[in-house]
């Protein structure tokens, strides 16, 4: 394993285009303050009467999860599985 395979919070999925599961602590925590932030905006955002809000606050902390998974992921493509 190389160092930059060691720096790798979240790996490309093997089929189609992102990122999978996290495969270190650095990157569930990311994903589990993610979590808490958006259950902080369902349940203290009422989307009823603040619906841009509501919306800003999940797309906004969404953008940051993408950003964070760009930044510390493998590099995004398509991907058609292993080739073994």
């Amino acid at each position: 394993m190389t160092r930059e395979d060691r720096d790798i919070w979240f790996p490309a999925k093997r089929y189609g285009w992102g990122w999978g599961l996290p495969v270190t602590w650095q990157g569930w925590a990311v994903m589990a303050a993610y979590f808490v932030v958006l259950l902080i905006g369902v349940f203290g955002i009422d989307p009823e009467r603040q619906l841009p809000l509501f919306m800003a606050w999940m797309v906004g902390w969404s953008a940051v999860l993408v950003a964070v998974c760009w930044w510390k992921g493998e590099r995004p493509r398509w991907r058609w599985g292993s080739r073994r």
